[in-house]
């Protein structure tokens, strides 16, 4: 006898329905995830052509492969995720450039950056702009060969942003900073790696950052926390920057001339200029030739009234320290000289007041074993004259300042 399929599937129905089981057909009927973008013909105009035509929520997924791109892209639309296949898979090649600018610019909020590369732009690797709430993860920006000024500035460089996220990006080989948030507040840097780059991570002018997990290697310096005058936000602090390893920072600097990073001097593991209630903890130091931490003043003239060129409210504590200070750089070099040529793991240069100004309290607590060495150079004041040095390996007197809170961020998720 010859059954029907379709008066069997009714009573089957039927009978899963009363078990309260759903047919395995109803699930073949959920929606699909994104369709990668096609890699044939100009993947770079199909790629700015679903960034302008996104919509809050997409996620836009691009596939594996290296993709040779001529024009910057640009992203504009809230809540959008652009995603690769992988940060060795799919890589966004700028060699052949025809601009300065950056490889992506992002200018808007809610934005996620995860799984891809991008090597040898003109400009910026990855800018972001007034976007809040973005977050850069499982992201590569290099530059190709050795070290170079013409390189681009920055690798992954958010300014002027709210709640900003890095995690799991590696930068080689940026002429400024590798990892760099300016101007920003409420900022997570973990789990990443600088290298090779002038400065490896840069915070600066920014409030509340939390910089931890990472490796900083091989840059000219590894971790700057700076405040600059003249800038749309200024008065930079409560930096934590914690259980990172901070090692053999010694390429020379190939920053553009005049640039400020320019000064850095090869060899220092972390530089705190000019900002407030920064405290470094848990942290590796090893082989950073000239210092491992470096605490000085803004050292160049400046009119802006509302400036204050001097770090203050600095803790150290419980950090790990091998090796180094035995080849300054730099700035550092005559000072060594002076100080018979080896430099302890903490150098200070002692400025507590610029011109027109009165004497201040910076308020330093070294709260390091007292195996660990600190030199204040007892400067006073800028400019640097090697005559008026009054070098002392005394810590000053001090009241640690409350360590500020952890950073929550509304995107980071468990």
């Amino acid at each position: 006898m010859k059954f029907s399929h379709a008066a069997f599937a009714v009573p089957l129905i039927l009978w899963l329905a009363a078990c309260g089981e759903t047919p395995a057909a109803v699930d073949s009927a959920a929606p699909a995830g994104p369709v990668p973008l096609s890699a044939e013909g100009d993947f770079g105009a199909t790629l700015q052509g679903a960034l302008i035509a996104a919509q809050p929520g997409d996620t836009i997924l691009m596939p594996a492969g290296t993709f040779a791109l001529s024009d910057s892209l640009s992203l504009d639309v809230d809540g959008v995720t652009l995603r690769g296949a992988g940060q060795g898979e799919t890589i966004l090649d700028f060699a052949q450039q025809s601009g300065a600018g950056e490889g992506l610019l992002v200018t808007s909020d809610d934005v996620t950056l995860v799984d891809f590369a991008v090597r040898d732009t003109k400009g910026d690797g990855i800018k972001s702009k007034g976007a809040d709430r973005i977050t850069y993860r499982y992201l590569t920006v290099e530059w190709s060969g050795e070290p170079d000024e013409t390189n681009g500035a920055y690798g992954v460089y958010p300014v002027e942003s709210k709640d900003v996220l890095i995690e799991n990006v590696t930068v080689r080989g940026a002429s400024d900073a590798g990892i760099y948030v300016g101007q920003s507040s409420n900022i997570i840097v973990r789990n990443s790696i600088a290298e090779f780059n002038v400065a490896g991570i840069e915070i600066e002018n920014s409030t509340g950052a939390d910089v931890y997990g990472n490796v900083a290697r091989n840059n000219t310096g590894g971790i700057l926390v700076f405040d600059l005058p003249n800038l749309p936000v200024m008065g930079g602090s409560a930096t934590r920057i914690y259980a990172n390893e901070i090692v053999a920072n010694n390429t020379r600097n190939f920053a553009p001339a005049g640039n400020i990073v320019a000064g850095v001097p090869s060899g220092t593991g972390v530089i705190i200029m000019a900002n407030r209630n920064v405290h470094v903890f848990d942290n590796t130091f090893a082989s950073n030739r000239s210092a491992h931490v470096l605490i000085n003043a803004y050292s160049l003239p400046f009119t802006d009234e509302n400036y204050n060129p001097l770090p203050r409210d600095i803790v150290l504590r419980a950090n790990r320290y091998t090796g180094g200070g035995d080849d300054a750089q730099g700035m550092l070099a005559p000072l060594a000289a002076a100080m018979g040529g080896q430099l302890p793991p903490i150098v200070w240069d002692g400025v507590t007041q610029w011109p027109g100004s009165e004497l201040a309290d910076v308020n330093l607590t070294i709260a390091e074993a007292e195996e660990v060495g600190f030199l204040n150079l007892g400067l006073g004041a800028y400019p640097l004259e090697l005559s008026r040095l009054q070098p002392s390996p005394v810590r000053p007197a001090s009241a640690a300042p409350a360590e500020p809170a952890a950073i929550i961020l509304p995107q980071d998720k468990p």
